[in-house]
């Protein structure tokens, strides 16, 4: 034979291979036909890998050990429509198994599946692509993966189709998505409410139960549940809940109301549309505890409400829970102890509550094994017992001063605080106190001081603090260790000033002082008890110390009760206000509130409102001029007063200060006017006694803001807020002349006028020493001037400045500050050097 050439072993073959019938009962085989480039085949091998893949998981398991998943994942974007939707069928039958969704997790199916999903327009892509995601959106990454990559905006669409199973499946995946709050609020941003309460009337339960499943998570957000409320989402449920062949849908449906009765409108709504007596009817009527439970969370949103309140009072709702309270299903007496709670905010319902025998109900759950449900009694008798002293005694009696105290032990938290509370509330009464700390409350109380949880702390504080006004508890407190753990819990409590503020209400500083004179007691914990609590107690710790450092900032609330004395316990200014008018000294209380009833304007001085300050663009200490408006309608905006004429660093001529004096006295003259015409009308019935509005002091601080904040330097601050304040306190007085000056009729006359021991600082037109440092420093700390407040003997008090001194250039004489004594009352705007002569004879007589 010859052999033959290149050319003739390259011609291609004409003929076609015959038709090969092939027939294979291996999975094995079936697998590697998947790589065939011949499309027919791999119609073929995806719908044979479908079929056996429905049998069952271990078919499913088999094939993915056969490595079946990795080329179906690729055939899902063939060029043939058939290949793609045969490889979808057989994935997504696939995905239903559990190691399978792990393997195919990691291939990165998802961009693929979404992209494919959101192309392609066959009904059996969709269902099968979507049953892929609804298998996957089981796991968490899964589920970031198909939100980041936009899954959702199709999946909302598909909510519409025509194919149930299409809508089942991208129900499900929604379903899962939305246990994560981004995905919740997209899903209402991209207009999800309208097409999940469609669904509520499919013909299909497993749908109907999806979407209220899916309406559970997404309704928890404030503006989705207004959309539903919009889109008359409130009817929807309530028909489902009329509906005794919807009885399957009741408890999903209640939970999904329960989360829409969290706002007052819908509240509202619910009241006005009948659904409060149709929730009363399903509490009545005997039915599975998934739906009680759910109709006690319903009625627990509405109690919210006093108007719907008072209208479950009338229904008698009380009794109702009570009967809830002893059947023995811990999650529905776990909800109706929390429907408790939450309608002893109503006085009637709290009375109510007392006289059925609730407290002795929940006295005994005390003893039951759930956390839960235990939490949920120990925050029902806390809200019980605050403020009454009939219920705090009915807990007593049934001796659940013991059984709390050995809550006090739990692990938590809740259980915790709420018990501590709940003693604190029983131990106000001596009888109470002395029954708990024989049952060793102070040694059950060391443990919850240890708690990093703020609530814990708090609660147990104050109880210590209640426990301590007993002779007993504080004997059985000399322990160190018990000391040292409730110094550091009430340093951590005094963070927060109304924790602060309840503490020393209790004694909590009185008695602190006293183990720190103690030498045995005192500790370095205790010293910083005390620090904390003065700290966050200002008028406190100007009464205890008679100085507040420049660091300490006067706030609304503040006041200045005097001196303290020895011995004796500081009282709150809620407790000041109620004591009748008496010949003591006055209470001075700063109200910074704005609460005017008009927005008028204040006098502004024509050179400052057409000449723009120097420093204006300027930012110091990145500060800028707050913008208030204070009102006081008089026929004087034209005319400047001295201190708003001094801001700007005008000299005047004696006879020009003397025409502005006279000019700025009535000014303020016309200010006071209006003070005591606001004061008229004023009953001390309508408000609290030294409480009302202070309309001085507001327009005191918007000049300060908004003509003394932006001036060059803060010597030129400090002295034109010395002159203001004089101005407002009656102007400069000269020594030989204090005796003439009639401060103390002028402070009578208000206390008899307002009836009460209490008067806002704006209201003192004639003050001496200590009124004017207490409104320097108050207005100081409104625009950022570093200043103290020190109290001396005899009516004397006086703030310090920190300021550089500089010379007639403007230039600073040396780097370091200087401290001054500001002259108030004789020569208003003059600083003293601290411990000059001038300075000396300024504190002292």
């Amino acid at each position: 034979m010859g052999k033959k050439s290149r050319n003739e072993r390259e011609t291609p073959i004409k003929e076609t291979f015959e038709p090969l019938p092939l027939e294979s009962k291996a999975p094995a085989t079936v697998v590697l036909l998947l790589n065939s480039p011949e499309e027919d085949i791999l119609i073929k091998a995806c719908e044979a890998i479908q079929t056996f893949a429905e049998k069952g998981d271990e078919n499913k398991v088999s094939l993915l050990g056969l490595g079946a998943l990795a080329p179906l994942c690729q055939l899902i974007t063939h060029n043939n429509k058939l290949v793609r939707r045969n490889a979808f069928m057989a994935l997504g039958i696939m995905a239903t198994n559990g190691d399978v969704r792990t393997a195919l997790k990691k291939l990165d199916a998802i961009p693929s599946i979404i992209e494919k999903l959101s192309l392609e327009d066959d009904t059996v892509v969709h269902e099968f692509a979507t049953l892929c995601l609804a298998s996957l959106s089981e796991d968490f990454l899964c589920k970031a993966q198909i939100f980041d990559n936009k899954g959702l905006p199709t999946l909302i669409q598909l909510l519409s189709s025509s194919d149930p199973d299409v809508k089942k499946n991208s129900l499900e995946t929604i379903s899962n998505l939305v246990q994560d709050y981004k995905s919740r609020l997209v899903v209402h941003e991209l207009g999800g409410i309208p097409p999940l309460l469609q669904l509520l009337n499919s013909e299909f339960p497993v749908i109907q139960h999806l979407a209220l499943k899916t309406l559970q998570h997404v309704t928890t957000d404030r503006d989705a549940n207004k959309t539903f409320r919009d889109k008359q989402g409130f009817e929807k449920l309530m028909g489902i809940l009329n509906n005794v062949n919807f009885s399957d849908l009741h408890a999903e449906a209640l939970h999904v109301l329960a989360n829409c009765l969290s706002d007052s409108e819908s509240v509202q709504l619910i009241h006005k549309s009948g659904g409060l007596t149709k929730l009363m009817e399903f509490v009545l009527t005997p039915s599975v505890p998934e739906i009680r439970s759910g109709v006690i969370k319903c009625i627990t949103r509405v109690a919210q409400s006093s108007e719907t309140c008072k209208v479950l009072h009338e229904q008698d709702v009380e009794t109702v829970l009570i009967e809830l309270l002893s059947l023995e299903n811990i999650d529905v007496m776990t909800s109706a102890c929390q429907a408790v709670a939450a309608l002893t905010f109503h006085p009637n319902s709290k009375e109510r509550f007392r006289e059925l025998g609730c407290i002795s109900v929940l006295v005994q759950l005390l003893s039951r094994e759930s956390l839960a449900l235990r939490e949920a009694a120990t925050q029902a008798l806390s809200n019980l017992t605050h403020n009454s002293e009939s219920n705090a005694f009915e807990v007593y009696e049934e001796g659940g001063d013991k059984l709390l105290i050995q809550q006090l032990y739990q692990s938590c938290p809740k259980i915790v605080a709420n018990s501590a509370a709940t003693l604190c509330n029983m131990a106000e009464h001596e009888i109470i106190r002395c029954s708990i700390l024989s049952h060793g409350a102070i040694q059950a109380l060391l443990e919850p001081l240890k708690s990093t949880v703020t609530q814990v702390l708090v609660n147990t504080a104050r109880c210590l603090a209640v426990l301590a006004s007993d002779e007993e508890a504080r004997t059985e407190s000399h322990s160190k260790e018990v000391l040292h753990i409730a110094c550091l819990a009430v340093n951590v409590c005094a963070s927060d000033e109304p924790t602060a503020v309840e503490l020393c209400k209790f004694g909590a500083l009185e008695i602190l002082q006293e183990i720190n004179q103690s030498k045995t007691r005192r500790n370095s914990f205790s010293e910083l008890a005390v620090n904390s609590l003065l700290n966050s107690n200002l008028s406190f710790k100007y009464s205890l110390t008679s100085s507040l450092a420049s660091t300490d900032i006067i706030t609304c609330g503040f006041y200045d009760a005097g001196k303290a004395r020895p011995g004796q316990r500081m009282l709150t200014l809620e407790e000041l206000s109620k004591q009748p008018v008496n010949q003591r000294q006055a209470i001075i209380f700063v109200n910074k509130a704005t609460v005017l009833p008009d927005r008028e304007t204040v006098d502004v001085p024509e050179e400052t409102q057409n000449k723009p300050s120097e420093s204006d663009g300027r930012v110091r200490g990145e500060r800028k001029t707050p913008k208030v408006t204070v009102d006081v309608r008089d026929e004087t905006q034209s005319k400047p007063s001295e201190s708003e004429s001094r801001v700007k660093g005008d000299r005047k001529t004696p006879k020009k200060k003397k025409e502005e004096e006279q000019k700025d006295y009535g000014f303020m003259k016309k200010k006071e006017e209006k003070q005591k015409d606001y004061l008229q009308p004023e009953s001390p019935v309508e408000k609290p006694r030294g409480m009302m509005e202070d309309v001085s002091l507001q327009i005191l601080i918007k000049i300060a803001k908004e003509y003394i904040f932006p001036l060059n330097d803060e010597k030129e601050q400090c002295e034109s807020l010395a002159r203001l304040v004089s101005e407002a306190m009656g102007g400069a007085v000269e020594k030989e002349k204090m005796h003439e000056f009639s401060w103390i009729l002028h402070l009578s006359e208000l206390k008899i006028q307002l009836q009460s021991n209490v008067i806002p600082i704006g209201f003192i037109k004639k003050g001496i020493y200590y009124h004017r440092a207490l409104l320097f420093k108050s207005l100081a700390d409104c625009i950022g001037l570093s200043c103290t407040l020190v109290r001396g003997d005899y009516n004397r008090a006086w703030n310090e400045v920190l300021l550089f001194s500089r010379n007639s250039s403007n230039k600073l004489h040396s780097s370091q500050p200087c401290r001054y004594i500001v002259d108030l009352v004789h020569q208003p705007g003059n600083l003293f050097p601290v411990n000059s002569p001038a300075a000396v004879q300024y504190q002292t007589i």
